[in-house]
């Protein structure tokens, strides 16, 4: 009959490269109940040094010890915490900061953010420096320490600072190590819920936080891997793992004995009871082997499998040998092997001990199960549900399966992000914008922007930010892009501008025209991308004229600010225009202007002193008393103290263009002067 348990279960899958551990149990204050636990061997080698290699037979595998957990527990499973191990581990040590805006008292949400934005950094420094061509994810992260206003502390919340910090250390894995796990409890009809690192299981129980003061290695010593972790100042400062574990052993009995794997295995686990070990050799035939014997045959391979292990120790700890080791694992369970491993250390023999019942005080199992060694990675697996804090989940983004880490505070554009969706197809994509020129200044007018991208979560709308949990459903819509940027000249701020003159006594107000690229534009033409648009700033006289409907005749008598002018003369801003219809008898004037140059006196050398009228600065001025000018004139005519320079330098500009003080200026020239920055 089915236990009937009321409390939420955890179960907890150890897959390793020999057999798969299944744990079922629940939390209950400080102690953890077991209520069901099952184990299966694989039949063939379907995981090698802590990778899957068949994906299939796993699954297989993880199925029968699934369906003898639930009839033992009468219900069914479909949520597991698994482990990770294998022999591409990688790990960043990273220091992280957050700055408040004032001083807080820190919560665990500050916390749970530092933590997140620290292993977006190790990643980021992984990255850099990853040159395998794999692509890894991380899979389980620590803190070393943290730090409240640069001063360390062991744990910052609720006290008040501006500043809160952290030294972390976080571990990789390559992205077939983590599919081929994720892979193969699906097949199983499972659902990860928690991923952590197979030392960070082990640890959990073997060294209590009460022990991490001091400086201690607990190496788990599988069949496959030897995963390895260090303890210091109250923390945990290192991860390793070495590819090489039990099935070294296993293999050398097999070559020694004659016999299978499965057979060697057999043998391998006789060792520790003593006595004589029989089994039948390949060829059929009955031996028999003392454990004594065997473990002098197999005394030079566990040496040479522990200094791996204790080079690993030594480098993850700054280069010295540790305090203490504790052994977890069936692998460290061979005789010799913490003597070994002592040795190679350089410490006594008692500080390397097999933890495994002693560590498991506060673990409730059946009756059926006996506690040893090889339990301790299992229950971590299964606490790490308590204490997990970056997750694997898998959800469906645009109808592909993705996998993303959760730090507790998913959204959709964390998803977009892992699936490489542009960025700019999340957000509202503006038109093409409109570069031209206004007067020789740079303008530009901005497209209309698109609309924004149709998010739905399991058919319901959504946005960016809307939170996502493992196994949710999103569909992305891209975001469109706007019109492009159109602008009629009407629109130029400068276009419905006026130019002021005084015509007859009377002020006119004229409206302004463009040049486009040297062409006279109307108001509706639409401006194009590298338009060069000048705002003219000036009529000539007979366009004023004939504006007014004035008939020009050759007894048109022009002046324009008192100075005899003709139909070409141009008329800037402020600027005095007369007209006026000569009498032919007494208009000396007029007999001047019009009549044949042929019949007319050559006055060619005697050329007059007169006046000039050119715009300076946007001010009209009237230079004169010379019968030509250079540039250099007009600062006689302005308010412009050289004695005190304001900048690096003086522009000055004729026509737009620049000009030398000696260059020679004319009637109704544009002149700019100022200083430059």
């Amino acid at each position: 009959m089915a236990k009937v348990v009321k409390e939420h279960l955890v179960f907890g899958l150890d897959i390793g490269t020999r057999s798969i551990v299944g744990t079922v149990g629940y939390k209950k204050e400080e102690r953890f109940v077991v209520v069901a636990q099952r184990s299966k061997e694989h039949e063939t080698r379907a995981m090698i040094d802590g990778q899957i290699h068949d994906i299939k037979k796993v699954s297989n595998t993880i199925l029968e010890v699934k369906k003898e957990l639930e009839k033992e527990i009468g219900r069914p499973l479909k949520d597991v915490c698994i482990a990770a191990a294998g022999r591409v581990l990688r790990t960043v040590t990273t220091h992280v900061e957050t700055d408040f805006q004032e001083d807080k008292t820190i919560t665990m949400d500050d916390i749970y953010a530092l933590s997140a934005k620290g292993i977006e950094k190790a990643f980021a420094e992984f990255n850099e420096g990853n040159t395998t061509g794999l692509k890894f994810f991380c899979v389980g992260h620590s803190i070393i320490r943290y730090y409240i206003n640069q001063y360390s502390i062991s744990n910052p919340e609720e006290h008040k600072a501006g500043n809160m910090g952290a030294d972390m250390i976080v571990t990789f894995l390559p992205e077939d190590v983590v599919d081929g796990l994720y892979k193969a409890v699906e097949l199983a009809g499972l659902n990860a819920v928690n991923l952590t690192l197979e030392p960070i299981a082990a640890i959990q129980v073997a060294i209590p936080e009460r022990f991490r003061m001091l400086n201690i290695a607990l190496v788990d010593v599988g069949a496959g891997t030897s995963d390895i972790s260090i303890t210091k100042d109250g923390t945990i400062v290192a991860y390793g793992m070495i590819p090489i574990a039990g099935d070294s052993l296993t293999e050398m009995i097999a070559k020694h004995c004659l016999v299978d794997f499965n057979d060697a295995e057999l043998i391998k686990r006789q060792i520790e009871q003593g006595g004589d070990i029989s089994y039948t050799d390949i060829m059929g035939l009955p031996q028999t082997i003392s454990a004594e014997e065997l473990s002098e045959i197999l005394k030079p391979s566990v040496i040479e499998m522990t200094k791996p292990v204790a080079e690993c120790i030594k480098e993850l700890n700054g280069d010295k040998t540790v305090s203490a080791v504790f052994v977890v694992g069936g692998g460290g369970k061979i005789p010799g092997y913490t003597k070994a491993l002592a040795e190679q250390l350089e410490i006594v023999n008692e500080r390397v001990a097999v933890r495994g019942q002693d560590v498991m005080g506060f673990v409730d199992f059946p009756d059926y199960v006996k506690k040893d060694s090889l339990l301790v990675t299992p229950v971590g697996i299964c606490l790490s549900f308590y204490e997990q804090n970056q997750n694997l989940v898998y959800v469906s983004f645009n109808e592909q399966s993705l996998k993303v880490y959760d730090n507790g505070k998913l959204s959709v554009v964390d998803a977009a992000m892992q699936a490489d969706f542009p960025n700019d197809s999340l957000f509202p994509k503006r038109g093409d914008e409109l570069n031209f020129m206004v007067d020789k200044k740079q303008r530009i007018k901005r497209g209309m922007l698109g609309e924004s991208a149709i998010i739905m979560v399991n058919g319901k709308p959504a946005d960016i930010h809307t939170p996502i949990k493992a196994n949710d459903v999103i569909t992305v819509m891209p975001s469109t892009k706007g019109e492009s940027a159109k602008m009629q000249i009407s629109a130029l701020p400068e276009f419905n501008e006026k130019i002021s003159v005084i015509v007859n006594g009377k002020q006119m107000e004229l409206p302004k025209f463009a040049i486009v690229n040297g062409e006279m534009k109307s108001g509706y033409y639409e401006i194009q991308s590298g338009d060069d648009i000048i705002m003219q700033t000036y009529y000539e006289a007979g366009q004023i004229l004939e504006l007014m409907d004035v008939a020009v005749t050759k007894n048109t008598r022009i002046t324009v600010n008192n100075v005899a002018a003709d139909t070409s003369t141009k008329v800037y801003e402020n600027f005095t225009m007369t007209y006026e219809e000569a009498d032919e008898v007494n208009s000396d004037v007029s007999k001047v202007d019009f009549s044949d140059p042929d019949e007319t006196e050559d006055t060619a050398d005697s050329a007059d002193v007169h006046d000039i009228h050119v715009v300076v600065n946007h001010m009209p001025v009237t230079l004169s008393g010379k019968n030509a000018y250079v540039y250099v004139d007009v600062f006689d005519y302005i308010n412009f103290d050289l004695t005190k320079p304001k900048g690096s330098g003086i522009a000055t500009l004729l026509n737009g263009s620049p000009a030398e003080y000696l260059k020679e200026i004319s009637e109704g020239d544009i002149i700019e002067i100022y200083w430059k920055e």
